[in-house]
């Protein structure tokens, strides 16, 4: 297993990086992150023109069709940049679920415009009694005349104010095990009945409460068998779990970095303050938090890309590494910054606010050791 940069992976490190400073200083993520939008619409569209929202679409979509260690790299300097977009969700989950449920004419239909960014979508899973699993999903979707009718609500749903289409998880039946009767369906974020409302309080990407009052859904807008969908629901997620671990990963090395510079350049009692024992245990704390995230993410992406049988223990391993180690390596600097490091200005409070984000997006480390645990059968 290499883990080394490829000559094209380097190529698109040094691409997104160019695109990264020129688009997103420092200064601007907090105008950015308080926009009403959450993101910079300029950056989206120079993403998707560079062709990063079709980079892990096959090409008869439109798409690069890449490895997702590629995007990987770029995601690596999103997550150094704290750069916010609705490209996981789109142009990874949701494309990711079209590509495992959808059928030829609804990956015909829906793919280019995701790969050409004419199109957002937005993945509606959890719900008031947040979790992730087959177990979490108790919405419901009743058949009545050939169509399909929700009723429930979504919350914590990422970018479905900004959404045209969102992909609907829900229940149409019960049976043996949770992973028995869920559906997945299409839903246009402006279909009567559909109402969606902006969440407040201290976090990263914005995220919505999304309320369904008797929306009626065609039946050719259901993707994959009817209460089956769960397979490549899951399969989809693992996909964005284990690229949303290398994002979390950058923000943690990120994290390290500042604390490690600002401890040469602080002076405390007439020395920098990196010459005292505890700032460096903060320090060190920090690099091996990233360190880990890092290297188990590029492992699971790794056995992704090579269709390892294990690739879905390995990315669960990530995404545990990932949700801990972010939140250690911020909480880390803030001891080595201090007062300095709450300062929005400053910068590492955007990285902090997206570690609690992403900590249980996509599972947080307890939901992922369990799945660790039941795919070994231990």
């Amino acid at each position: 297993m290499d883990l080394s940069l490829t000559e094209t992976q380097v190529m698109l490190k040094n691409s997104a990086t160019e695109v990264m400073e020129a688009e997103l200083p420092k200064q601007r993520v907090l105008e950015v992150d308080q926009s009403p939008t959450g993101f910079n619409q300029d950056l989206w569209q120079k993403m998707c023109e560079l062709g990063w929202a079709g980079m892990v679409i096959p090409e008869e979509y439109g798409g690069m069709g890449l490895s997702f260690t590629d995007l990987a790299v770029v995601y690596e300097v999103m997550g150094r940049y704290a750069c916010s977009t609705p490209h996981l969700d789109s142009a990874v989950l949701c494309a990711h679920a079209i590509l495992e449920a959808g059928n030829a004419a609804q990956k015909k239909a829906l793919l280019p415009g995701i790969v050409e960014g004419r199109q957002i979508f937005s993945f509606a899973f959890t719900e008031p009694e947040y979790a992730w699993g087959p177990g979490a999903i108790k919405m419901r979707a009743v058949l009545r005349n050939r169509s399909y009718v929700l009723n429930g609500t979504k919350l914590f749903i990422p970018w479905a104010h900004v959404a045209d289409q969102i992909l609907v998880v829900a229940r149409t039946s019960d049976g043996a095990s949770p992973e028995e009767g869920i559906s997945l369906f299409l839903v246009e974020a402006n279909a009567r009945g559909v109402s969606i409302r902006l969440q407040s309080g201290w976090i990263g990407d914005k995220v919505c409460e999304v309320n369904f009052d008797n929306v009626q859904v065609p039946a050719s807008n259901v993707l994959g068998p009817v209460g089956g969908a769960w397979p490549a629901i899951e399969r989809a997620m693992d996909r964005a779990t284990a690229v949303l671990s290398a994002y979390m990963a950058a923000g943690a090395q990120k994290a390290y970095e500042m604390a490690r510079d600002y401890s040469t350049t602080r002076i405390s009692f007439g020395v920098p303050i990196g010459t005292f024992q505890r700032v460096q245990d903060h320090i060190i704390n920090a690099l091996l938090e990233a360190d880990g995230a890092k290297w188990a993410a590029f492992e699971a992406l790794w056995k992704l890309d090579e269709g390892q049988k294990d690739a879905p223990v390995a990315i669960s391993m990530a995404k545990a590494a990932a949700s801990v180690g972010f939140i250690r390596a911020c909480d880390a600097s803030h001891d080595v910054h201090a007062g300095i490091g709450v300062d929005l200005e400053f910068g590492l409070t955007h990285y902090t606010v997206r570690s609690r984000t992403f900590e249980h997006y996509l599972g947080s480390a307890i939901y992922h050791k369990a799945r660790m645990a039941r795919l070994m059968t231990l």
